[in-house]
């Protein structure tokens, strides 16, 4: 290979990468498919909608929350749902502010459909067939509270501080979900 047949080649290849570099930024490439309002599946929806992957899998399950007499707050919900994409940062909260005093079950329901129960420890039990709902289980493994919806987190908060006897943190009790962008949300105190 000549000098000359390497410039070229070489030049080919530069102008192929800044060829891509423009095709990429000029609007040409497609856009971020994800969108809160819809039920498409746009992945891990506590990863994308709440900042927080770190709720998928759940660090534990149901009956060994109750076989070790922990408070336990499941969360039934679905990735491709709307509600529960609105949801997620709800659930996020809930790990912010009761980290290792709870064991925060988030399920999808997909798996919990269509099969035999397999006694109290299992989830499926407990699943109404609505999306999002929150079951939370005392030390003994009593249902205390399930609500379906979208459920005020400060409810949740006031069951779960009155099971484990930790105070609710200051300012506590008044909250609101707060976008700060077209995807992500938080929950802060309402004003």
């Amino acid at each position: 290979m000549t000098s000359i047949q390497r410039m070229a080649s070489t030049l080919a290849s530069l102008l192929a990468m800044v060829l891509a570099v423009v095709v990429s930024f000029s609007g040409l490439a497609a856009p971020a498919a994800a969108a809160l309002d819809d039920d498409r599946y746009d992945g891990n929806i506590f990863a994308l909608y709440a900042g927080n992957g770190s709720l998928v899998p759940p660090r534990s399950n149901l009956a060994q929350a109750l076989a070790d007499g922990r408070v336990a707050v499941v969360i039934y919900y679905l990735d491709d749902s709307s509600v529960s994409k609105r949801f997620a940062p709800v659930v996020s909260e809930l790990q912010r502010l009761w980290g290792q005093a709870i064991e925060l079950i988030p399920l999808v329901t997909d798996p919990l459909q269509n099969r035999p129960i397999e006694g109290p420890g299992d989830p499926a039990g407990y699943w109404k067939g609505t999306i999002p709902q929150v079951v939370i289980f005392d030390q003994q493994g009593k249902v205390v509270f399930d609500a379906s919806g979208q459920v005020d987190v400060d409810a949740i908060n006031l069951v779960v501080s009155q099971l484990t006897g930790i105070a609710m943190a200051p300012r506590s009790g008044n909250s609101a979900t707060m976008s700060f962008n077209e995807l992500n949300s938080e929950v802060v105190p309402s004003s």
